[in-house]
């Protein structure tokens, strides 16, 4: 029977954090054992907002690095960096022809960064939800693992599938009936606790972007550097921790990663905090969260010593997303009436 396939990827823009890793890495190394895997470094979407292009190959390395070192195995997954698999920019282009403005001008990520950027808003940052369902319409992908701010990302591609595409485009079989030429996935709901907020800021997602290093834990950063980070982490004037009080979303935020870092869980991890101050926690989460990344970065900084191993994993990844990709490509440039290239 065919396992269900997931398609999945992070920027390279920006060091990983605990919230990429909690929040969506560690779940694709769970995926592994149930599911067709597919996990990109998207290197396209990284260029929607200024970027340094002397940085971008050194962080998609990083980032691909940092996949393997997760957990994620070459073996089992398809590993691969978006831009070098062309037919993501193509079929791009053929879901822009199709996609209305209005449903692009309607998403709330837009909205928030444009006005961010103001007068140096790209068209890349408008036409980004576009790119993004073209990577996963390209792979058939059955689930697609999403947090709360990619949800309406992921209906637009269902939508450009289904309304745009398939309702328009699709033949049809001997009886008259249409066949789908692009698949319609599914969200995949992460599990509880996935979502880790700023260290500075029980209220908001963690974020690369955010200017405050201090926000975030990076899967790179040192022992001391984490052990000083979480030293200066929000908190409240109240004694214990608790999950759940929305007057204390750092107590909760901080009570969850704790949860989850030192392997003991949610309920445990209450009981033991129940009554404890923040002078005693702290070290006990920054200790927890250097012992979680340990294997993490030491098994990185052997992948970064041999990189044309690295590399060889890119190029076998390329090699198969690029397979099914065509074969979609393919499938919609006939659908809408382009001439075939010649062999």
């Amino acid at each position: 029977m065919t396992r269900p396939r997931v398609l999945s990827g992070v920027q390279p823009t920006g060091a990983l954090h605990l919230g990429n890793w909690l929040g969506a890495i560690r779940n694709w190394v769970d995926l592994q054992d149930s599911h067709d895997t597919y996990f990109c470094v998207v290197d396209l979407h990284a260029i929607t907002v200024p970027h340094d292009p002397g940085r971008l190959a050194e962080d998609t390395l990083t980032t691909a690095a940092l996949y393997l070192a997760c957990g994620i195995d070459p073996e089992r997954s398809t590993v691969f960096v978006q831009s070098q698999v062309s037919a993501h920019s193509e079929l791009a282009w053929l879901l822009n022809c199709v996609t209305p403005l209005n449903w692009l001008e309607r998403m709330i990520q837009f909205k928030e960064k444009a006005i961010k950027q103001g007068d140096q808003v790209s068209v890349g940052l408008l036409d980004y939800p576009v790119l993004m369902a073209a990577d996963i319409l390209l792979y058939d992908a059955d689930l697609v693992p999403v947090g709360e701010d990619q949800k309406q990302h992921l209906e637009l591609a269902r939508d450009i599938a289904q309304q745009r595409i398939n309702a328009r485009f699709a033949p049809r079989d001997a009886e008259g009936e249409p066949i789908a030429l692009l698949r319609v996935p599914q969200p995949l709901i992460l599990k509880d606790g996935a979502r880790v907020m700023s260290l500075t800021d029980g209220t908001s997602k963690m974020s690369k972007s955010d200017p405050n290093e201090g926000s975030r834990i990076t899967l790179l950063d040192p022992p001391e550097l984490i052990t000083k980070k979480i030293k200066r982490a929000k908190t409240d004037p109240t004694m214990g921790l608790e999950f759940g009080n929305p007057e204390r979303p750092e107590a909760d935020n901080l009570l969850g990663l704790y949860a989850v870092l030192s392997g003991q869980g949610r309920e445990a991890a209450a009981r033991e905090c129940a009554e404890m101050g923040w002078g005693r926690f702290k070290p006990l989460l920054a200790e927890a969260t250097v012992e979680a990344l340990r294997p993490v970065q030491e098994r990185y900084r052997s992948l970064r010593q041999d990189p044309a191993s690295l590399l060889t994993v890119l190029r076998q990844g390329r090699e198969r997303a690029a397979a099914v990709a065509d074969a979609t490509l393919s499938r919609v440039r006939d659908a809408l009436g382009f001439l075939p290239p010649q062999p």
